[in-house]
């Protein structure tokens, strides 16, 4: 026979009423009593029912992930397994299940995200990244549908909780280091253009050099996919030029690992002929033959703050908007060096 409410109730001594507050997360209930009540039920082995549930409340428990477009290549990007661990860990702690939306192009994304919110799918979305002119973000707000971004809106920043680093402090860092380990010739390569997160780091790498008084020249800036081919010729133009630069400013570490092969194959070594600075700190930025200096932008972290963040404006409409920002620290590794040491 089917366990009730009511054999729960019995078996942890309280009123049927209760075990339903318990189910329903209620905040007036103690924390004992929860601890109590849930014992009940997993030794019992009694499952809410999530359809009627959802009924009761309008709540379906599930939180939409909503990854950028092309999903074969972004899971291959050790960041988005790792955000998703942090989001996972709140969700897990507060008995959400988790919906990842993918697609190839934008408007198969948007179509995921809409067929989400009509058919009441999930609470609330994370956009796992941020880009400028975004469909979706302008479906969520018209449709006022409870939303968090990580990284930083392209618009509308005030009005739209979001989780972030402060890219652009980052990025002239970052860029810094290598300025002070004697590097003039300074090259930016970097994800594509409509990414507020390459633009941000972009504008970090520029200050440091303004600052410095070094040329900030167009011919020492590649903008190309995070993963692509294009990287190889970008790479190939970069170093045939008169001045070809000693020092690269790289957007992310799958970029960087893929740059040291690039130039491996060209016969240069890193850190001997370039010396090269990333973002990230994903873990294979340790591993990799040199290890990274690197940007940890921890990426955990980011998951889980928007995790608390997006169920924070799931149980109450009226919470208003958030920007939190996470800190960032640098990993100092062996794939930067003062210029002309061998």
């Amino acid at each position: 026979m089917a366990v009730t409410i009511k054999d729960v109730a019995k078996a942890a001594g309280v009123a049927p009423s209760t075990v339903s507050r318990v189910i329903a997360d209620h905040p007036r209930i103690s924390p004992a009593t929860k601890k109590k009540v849930k014992k009940a039920m997993k030794e019992m082995g009694y499952h809410p029912n999530a359809n009627a549930r959802g009924l009761a409340n309008r709540s379906t428990q599930s939180l939409g992930v909503v990854l950028p477009s092309s999903a074969n290549k972004a899971l291959q990007n050790p960041f988005f397994p790792e955000v998703l661990r942090g989001i996972s860990a709140v969700a897990h702690q507060l008995d959400y299940s988790i919906l990842l939306s993918t697609g190839e192009k934008d408007e198969e994304m948007l179509e995921g995200v809409q067929r989400m919110v009509y058919a009441n799918r999930v609470d609330g979305i994370i956009l796992l990244y941020s880009q400028v002119n975004d469909p979706i973000l302008c479906f969520l707000l018209e449709k006022d549908f409870p939303f968090v971004v990580i990284g930083k809106p392209g618009e509308r920043v005030d009005e739209i909780t979001h989780v972030d680093n402060d890219n652009i402090r980052s990025g002239k860092t970052i860029t810094n280091h290598l300025i002070e380990l004697g590097h003039k010739n300074i090259a930016f390569i970097g994800g594509s253009t409509d990414l507020i997160v390459t633009l941000d780091r972009l504008r970090g790498y520029q200050l440091a050099l303004e600052e410095a008084k070094l040329p900030y020249l167009e011919e020492y800036r590649i903008h190309t996919e995070f993963l692509k081919s294009g990287g190889r010729r970008a790479v190939h133009e970069l170093f045939n030029l008169s001045e070809p630069p000693t020092g690269l400013v790289i957007a992310d570490d799958l970029m960087s690992i893929g740059v040291i092969n690039m130039l491996e194959e060209s016969g240069m070594l890193v850190p001997e002929d370039v010396s090269i600075v990333s973002f990230n700190n994903v873990y294979l930025a340790e591993v990799t033959r040199p290890p990274l200096t690197t940007v940890d932008i921890h990426i955990y972290e980011l998951g889980f703050q928007a995790a608390k963040c997006l169920i924070d404006k799931v149980q109450n409409k009226l919470e208003p908007a958030k920007r939190i920002i996470v800190p960032f620290t640098i990993e100092y590794r062996q794939s930067a060096q003062m210029i002309g040491k061998r």
